[in-house]
């Protein structure tokens, strides 16, 4: 009998995977299929970084290089292949992606893994829209590699060729949270921390006293958007406020609100997009904050990478994303835990 803790190489437990190994293995063949069909140039980017994000809540794994001498120089397993990726955009390439295994700490749970395969492409000179529409395309292929047309996760499921809903966070938070999220954020995109802790407690959200005004959307976001996102047809929920998008470029009608979206099914969350940042003045001011609010919670925080500041300055207008590719596979045969697909 199989049981939790029986190894991944027993033969009854990988006869059961098996399956779902073989549709992964279509689902990507059917994905690199696609992308050279749009023209793009899959990269291959090295794992091992100066820095592994600066994203406030984003835990990596750290490691020492030692030289012949014996000098050691800290480097940190990539949480994204975004910097290498965007270094290639200011050396002229306009069309790359990239499979690239990547890891994470502190994230372990039937949706995580602590290193899972992140697809991540970038299309410049192109609106962070296109990119929906790839999600889109892309969502069909993976169905119909796997031999179907429906997403599954649990008992929810979703039409992987039906159109894209797409939707607001504050459009979102208005409808399931019944709060007026915009009028708790300044002109300049910082939040009235007081004002979004008294609506969310009068929609019943039990807050820590030190909450921060992201760590109350955040909340709301999980506790009452997420689970009804991606039912029936998936969803994009769109245009984030600014402070809880590092590394994307404000609307233009809305500076409040940033060109950022992710992309859901079945209320699990399969991708992250952008309108890509190009400011290395402003990009850098973001990292900085985001790395004080690191130290002041965990107190650590990660170094910025100096070259990937430098190349912003030379990037083209670009649209970016990073998809969770073992979440898509996962759904799209409808495995149990993300264990069971990698």
């Amino acid at each position: 009998m199989q049981t939790a803790h029986t190894p991944w190489w027993d033969r009854a437990r990988h006869a059961d995977r098996r399956p779902a190994l073989l549709a992964r293995n279509r689902i990507q063949k059917s994905f690199r299929d696609w992308f050279e069909a749009e023209g793009f140039l899959e990269t291959d980017p090295n794992a091992m970084q100066i820095s592994p994000g600066n994203e406030t809540h984003l835990h990596a794994f750290e490691t020492t290089i030692r030289d012949y001498d014996g000098t050691g120089r800290t480097r940190y397993l990539h949480t994204s292949p975004e910097f290498a990726m965007k270094k290639l955009l200011a050396a002229g390439e306009t069309r790359i992606f990239a499979f690239a295994h990547v890891w994470r700490n502190r994230e372990d749970s039937p949706k995580h893994a602590n290193e899972f395969c992140m697809l991540e492409w970038y299309r410049a000179q192109e609106s962070y829209e296109r990119l929906m529409d790839d999600c889109a395309a892309l969502l069909a292929c993976a169905a119909a590699a796997a031999g179907t047309t429906t997403l599954r996760w649990r008992d929810a499921s979703c039409d992987a060729t039906a159109p894209l809903e797409r939707l607001s966070v504050s459009d979102a938070i208005a409808r399931y949270a019944r709060i007026d999220l915009l009028a708790t954020i300044h002109q300049d995109g910082t939040g009235n921390t007081p004002a979004l802790r008294a609506a969310a407690q009068a929609q019943g959200l039990r807050l820590a006293a030190d909450d921060t005004w992201s760590d109350i959307l955040s909340r709301l976001i999980v506790e009452k958007v997420e689970p009804h996102l991606g039912h029936g047809r998936p969803t994009v929920l769109d245009r984030y406020p600014a402070s809880e998008a590092a590394l994307a470029r404000r609307a233009p009608d809305d500076p409040r609100v940033a060109e950022r979206f992710e992309l859901y099914a079945c209320g699990v969350e399969l991708a992250n997009g952008f309108g890509e940042l190009t400011d290395p003045i402003e990009q850098r001011a973001r990292f900085e904050a985001d790395m004080d609010e690191k130290a002041r919670i965990y107190r650590e925080r990660y170094p910025l990478d100096e070259d990937f500041l430098s190349a912003l300055a030379h990037m083209p207008p670009a649209s970016g994303i990073a998809m969770g590719f073992d979440r898509v596979v996962m759904l799209a045969t409808a495995a149990p835990s993300i264990d069971r697909v990698q």
